[in-house]
């Protein structure tokens, strides 16, 4: 029963990285490039637990979020640049979401801007009653549903197994500009700037000690093991149906529809895939739209030591709520200039943003979860502290060569 109280920042946080962006560039993953990339999720799997098992152990020690923690212990001008790091990876994410809601409502043929309108009032009016912590969960348990038809339809398609089994655990592919765009835009939307933040802060909001250590861990692996196991099988469905086709060949991400992902749950949904995707997308969008600007908002009003927490009423907390509003709204009306048809362009590369982005918001976590005046006995060990460096170097290795590749071609 303890554990099952602690239960959610792990969950929630995880079920969100399958969100809009998380979506589109699995299936983009899969439909390119086949099985090739499923190593990075394995890779990813085992990065994502440590930093969100980190981030949680920062909220129970310290009771704090990440940006609040980062102003006392280096000071305003490492807050504001780690805040506004996540602020710009945090708008690129919810455009992402907007984008995912008219992506998918597009298809029932809903024009884009009542899609945004709608979609940003509703958040904003949950999030502010206090009535997201419950709504949530329905999003959830729709987007588990929609998770199990990707399985389904991987498992109808009769994937090639063994070749999926040997690229999980083996690197394929040709290194191509596309190719690692693919990886760091497949890291990106696994490992997140503002998953980081989110679950540091959800913790803190739950307030969870250092007693619920061990429940929090089971929270977190439960959370990261799902969702990469859903990502896998988003891959692995759009491999056996699209890829192996022979369709997914001269695919490109920016002209790359909803209506083409869709295409991969045609063996589960028959006629109705795009109705399935729809709704999967749609409940995807909506979970995220209301974790990733909520985090926003706990790291700007972190940052300057303001009152943060859905606990607290918009008269007792203004600022957390505005700032909540305006990272609703910004992107909102940027989605209004979108086409249907760049919709899609926009949800993965806004992953691949986020994953030039993370290398700076885990240098913060390292430094944060080995000060031993701030983790007392939850600061990182050595295997740890190990793990934890040697993921974000190659994280950095990882946004360098991508920089690098703009301007001298791979491969």
């Amino acid at each position: 029963m303890a554990v099952l109280a602690v239960l959610g920042p792990g969950l929630v946080s995880g079920f969100a990285d399958n969100d809009a962006g998380g979506i589109t560039t699995y299936s983009l993953a899969g439909v390119q490039f086949g099985y090739d990339l499923l190593w990075v999720i394995l890779a990813s799997q085992i990065v994502l637990f440590f930093t969100q098992e980190v981030g949680a152990r920062l909220g129970l020690a310290t009771g704090q979020g990440m940006t609040g923690l980062i102003r006392e212990r280096f000071g305003v001008r490492w807050a504001t640049f780690a805040a506004v790091t996540m602020l710009v990876a945090n708008l690129g994410t919810t455009v992402a979401e907007f984008a995912g809601i008219g992506a998918a409502l597009d298809l029932f043929g809903v024009p884009v801007p009542v899609s945004a309108a709608i979609s940003a009032v509703a958040v904003v009016l949950l999030i502010s009653a206090g009535s997201f912590s419950r709504v949530q969960y329905a999003f959830v348990a729709v987007g588990v549903g929609v998770s199990l038809a990707y399985v389904a339809s991987a498992v109808l398609a009769h994937p090639d197994w063994g070749r999926a089994a040997v690229s999980l655990v083996i690197p394929h592919g040709a290194l191509t500009n596309a190719y690692w765009l693919a990886v760091v835009g497949t890291v990106g939307t696994t490992i997140t700037p503002w998953g980081q933040a989110f679950i540091q802060a959800y913790a803190v909001d739950k307030r969870l000690g250092p007693e619920e250590l061990t429940a929090e861990r089971v929270d977190v692996g439960l959370g990261t093991l799902i969702t990469n196991l859903i990502a896998a099988f988003i891959v692995v469905a759009c491999a056996a149906t699209i890829w192996a086709t022979g369709h997914g060949a001269n695919v490109d991400p920016n002209t790359f529809t909803a209506a083409d992902a869709a295409r991969a749950l045609g063996p589960v949904a028959g006629p109705a895939a795009e109705v399935l995707f729809a709704v999967g997308l749609l409940a995807a969008s909506l979970l995220g739209l209301g974790v990733v600007p909520l985090s926003s908002a706990y790291t700007a009003c972190e940052a300057f030591g303001w009152e943060t927490g859905v606990d607290w009423r918009w008269r007792e907390a203004p600022a957390f709520y505005s700032f909540l509003a305006l990272f609703v709204a910004f992107p909102a009306a940027f989605v209004l200039l979108l086409s249907p048809a760049q919709l899609v362009p926009v949800m993965f590369l806004s992953q691949v943003l986020n994953g030039l982005l993370l290398p700076f918001i885990l240098v913060f976590v390292m430094l944060l979860a080995e000060d031993r005046r701030l983790m007392g006995d939850l600061r990182n060990g050595r295997f740890l502290r190990l793990i934890g460096w040697f993921s974000t170097v190659i994280l950095a290795a990882m946004s360098i060569l991508l920089v690098v590749s703009f301007f001298v071609p791979l491969g």
